[in-house]
């Protein structure tokens, strides 16, 4: 009744942002057999579950698909569910959150009543609790009558990391940074430097890969309440070791003193002070760190994000002037919701990333090669 998942393991991230997270993760090794519409699907056991969740620094969420059936109405999803093999996966003694998502290809198309009828099956067949704030969530997809269930393993969204708890005006969350970082082609292996650093995230990020730090060191995952959870093969598998000694500077400025302390906090936390620098500068008066060039990344203040769009222009203007004149053989990386400022900084951009959305709006990653 139940079939089995080729690919049983899915990495959630942001739409737009797939084909980099699929990179992430050939990169360490997972076996990546597709990329589609919010994510990435995996081949692989419970010890990749594990890794992924660990290493992973683009995934929103991992997803274990259980398995799935065909149904096309409610009483034959309510037959099938009471003989799903829920207890390969969940524990009795450990509540669960069911959430439903259907599609109108499907016979099936009222979730209410879906989750309903998932929710009996489970209270009466496999002897579960349910609550709406269970550690464990099986998220189930109805689509084209297939029924396809899946339980998170992270729990809590992996851009938690454990260790950010200062946080300035209008964060970027670590799992985006992340991702932006390596679109501009960051490995750890080159100076970064944030001239708006806010709270420090891309600065931390990018100490966070120079050292090899795993992104989840520092926290717990919803996959620890799952049958299966070896404590310590986990244990084996999860270190907050470096793997690498970094020779990078790793710099931020920001004009706001108090989120200087932020930042410094933030990385304090994170264990890799002694890896960064953050001065209060103001953008204008920037100047390019010792050493060789390497990448400038920067989320600065856009319109609808901070307040008045047309008092940021002279903002961008003034970046883009400092960074052309001061910062030559340095790459540019900027984040923004609107075209028209990354046009007003004047730097030469190569075409357009995808628009991802953050902080209830759209924005763009706009790069550059190294500046001559």
């Amino acid at each position: 009744m139940s079939e089995d998942i080729p690919a049983p393991i899915f990495a959630i991230t942001l739409p737009g942002m797939e084909t980099t997270l699929a990179e992430e993760a050939r990169g360490f090794g997972f076996d990546v057999r597709d990329v589609m519409p919010g994510g990435v699907s995996m081949a692989g056991g419970w010890p990749d579950v594990w890794r992924a969740n660990l290493e992973l620094r683009g995934a929103t969420r991992v997803l274990w698909r259980v398995g799935s059936f065909m149904a096309f109405h409610l009483a034959q999803l309510d037959k099938r569910a009471r003989k799903f093999p829920w207890a390969d996966v969940l524990r009795p003694d450990v509540p669960v959150k069911v959430e439903v998502a259907t599609s109108r290809k499907s016979k099936i198309y009222h979730a209410g009543a879906a989750t309903k009828r998932i929710e009996t099956a489970l209270v009466e067949s496999a002897v579960m609790t349910i609550a709406s704030d269970a550690p464990v969530v099986l998220k189930v997809r109805i689509d084209d009558n297939r029924v396809t269930i899946s339980v998170d393993t992270s729990g809590e969204p992996l851009h938690k990391r454990g260790h950010k708890e200062a946080v300035g005006k209008a964060p970027m969350r670590e799992t985006l940074a992340a991702l932006f970082l390596r679109q501009c082609g960051y490995d750890g292996s080159e100076p970064v430097f944030d001239p708006m650093c806010g709270s420090g995230t891309f600065v931390t990020e990018a100490a966070e890969v120079a050292a090899g730090l795993q992104a989840g060191r520092a926290r717990s995952f919803a996959f620890e309440q799952l049958v299966g959870f070896d404590p310590d093969a986990v244990a084996a598998v999860r270190t907050s070791e470096r793997r690498g000694a970094p020779q990078v500077r790793l710099t931020g400025s920001d004009r706001d003193q108090g989120v200087i302390a932020m930042a410094r906090g933030n990385a304090a936390r994170a264990g890799v002070s002694d890896l960064v620098q953050f001065d209060q500068c103001s953008a204008g008066d920037i100047l390019p760190p010792d050493g060789p060039p390497g990448l400038v990344i920067v989320n600065p203040p856009y319109g609808a994000r901070i307040g008045n769009k047309k008092a940021l222009y002279p903002v961008y203007g003034r970046l883009g002037q400092v960074l052309a004149e001061r910062f030559s053989g340095w790459r540019v990386g900027i984040v923004t919701s609107e075209a028209s400022l990354a046009k007003a900084t004047g730097l030469p951009f190569l075409p357009e990333g995808p628009s991802i959305a953050h902080g209830g709006l759209r924005v763009k990653l706009w790069r550059t090669a190294a500046l001559t």
